[in-house]
């Protein structure tokens, strides 16, 4: 952990603290480094991990932000001792494969989730299958999202879908405002299950497929698994870290 790599996000809080632990530790470009430090809030730390993934070294975020489920606190003293005493979470992302109207085929990777929303005023009609099967003839929703643990506190949890332990090897699938069948809440599927939506009456019905925030428009079909061959290795300050923050939040 002696390279550091501080990377910020643009508000003037993050450059700031930048430019102060950048003077006081060193800045180093982040091929070079052993650790990158990010500055800023829990989408700056999507970005950075998205972002560097194949140098495969841990990311240790503090929070610049507003919410921070992903950061540690921010202080400039004593991050080298931080550093060292850092908890490691692993973390395998979700892949999008979408499947627009023009039959053009975009992949994306998603550490949160990846949603399915309808992009005009009627709610949207999906088919929804598991491993090949179909589950669901037709849902009739705003939309649905397939979440990993480490995301099923954001968008997930706001669908009124479950907190998943970090540790545990499962997806949350979650209808958002479900009209038919009303009460229909979701499910909980093996980490191993490729789940796709099929979207019904596509041109009367649009819908648009997201992935930590990346876009595609007028999809017909997405395909969703987790991908083991990718590692997001994320740290955290002892007693900090994901596992103990998703059982605390389940009793704020």
């Amino acid at each position: 952990m002696e390279n550091i790599a501080f990377l910020a996000s643009d508000a003037p809080i993050a450059r700031e603290a930048l430019r102060a632990l950048a003077k006081r530790y060193g800045n180093c470009a982040p091929q070079d480094a052993d650790v990158i430090v990010a500055l800023g809030g829990d989408g700056f730390m999507l970005t950075t991990l998205h972002g560097h993934q194949a140098l495969g070294i841990p990311v240790y975020g503090m929070n610049c932000g507003t919410i921070g489920f992903l950061m540690n606190e921010y202080a400039e003293t004593g991050l080298p001792e931080r550093l060292t005493l850092a908890q490691q979470e692993r973390i395998n992302p979700l892949r999008m494969r979408a499947i627009s109207s023009d039959g053009a085929a975009h992949d994306a990777l998603a550490i949160n989730e990846v949603s399915l929303l309808r992009a005009g005023p009627q709610a949207a009609k999906l088919r929804i299958s598991v491993d090949g099967k179909v589950r669901m003839d037709e849902l009739v929703c705003d939309g649905a999202l397939v979440s990993t643990p480490a995301g099923s506190t954001a968008y997930n949890y706001s669908a009124h879908g479950p907190i998943l332990p970090i540790g545990a090897d499962v997806l949350a699938l979650t209808a958002m405002a479900a009209f038919r069948p009303r009460r229909w809440r979701g499910a909980l599927l093996p980490k191993t299950a490729e789940v796709r939506f099929d979207v019904l009456e596509s041109a009367k019905r649009p819908a648009h497929a997201e992935a930590d925030s990346r876009s595609v428009q007028n999809v017909v079909t997405v395909l969703i698994r987790s991908d083991p061959s990718i590692t997001h290795r994320i740290l955290f300050d002892p007693g900090h870290g994901l596992e103990e923050r998703l059982i605390r939040e389940q009793f704020a």
